[in-house]
């Protein structure tokens, strides 16, 4: 079954909200390949599909991307309050991860000192896992989200006490 323009526009608004600058899906016969700001040697312009729109229903789709490098995002959303703690907030709607891998610890931990460019989660979307750092040092006050939880974008990821 071949993808509809419908399922493309889906695929290009959900790339839209996430800081992402390149998704390669394969399916089958089909692949599409989507690329913005400059990503990519020679970078074609966003929407690129390339071979033949035959492909398997878009359920069984899969991003071919490495999970083993994380892509870094822009920073994340923060806002002040008015108690002066920072609100971190997700840029873009996928699931929140506060580990590297299962295997190892958090990223930070409440009560836990953080330095400005500090890693503090990845938030994973179609297999693309994107860093999220620390935009300035201090105290982590709490950590929002449980991990593996979807977050959505805007949604306060962490509260940071400023140093």
């Amino acid at each position: 079954m071949p993808l509809t323009f419908d399922e493309v526009s889906r695929i290009v608004s959900m790339l839209d909200g996430s800081s992402c600058d390149e998704l390669v899906v394969e399916t089958g016969d089909t692949k599409l390949v989507i690329r913005r700001r400059g990503a990519g040697a020679g970078a074609a312009p966003a929407p690129t599909a390339a071979a033949p729109m035959a492909a398997a229903p878009a359920a069984e789709s899969r991003a071919a991307a490495p999970a083993a490098r994380p892509a870094a995002a822009p920073p994340a959303a923060a806002g002040a309050r008015s108690d002066g703690v920072v609100e971190v907030c997700a840029p873009m709607v996928g699931t929140f991860y506060s580990t590297p891998s299962p295997t190892e610890p958090p990223f930070v931990e409440v009560g836990g000192r953080v330095e400005k460019g500090q890693p503090l989660c990845l938030i994973e979307v179609m297999k693309l896992f994107t860093t999220l750092y620390a935009e300035q040092s201090g105290r982590v006050t709490r950590v929002l989200p449980a991990n593996g939880e979807l977050v959505q974008h805007g949604q306060p990821l962490f509260l940071i006490e400023p140093a």
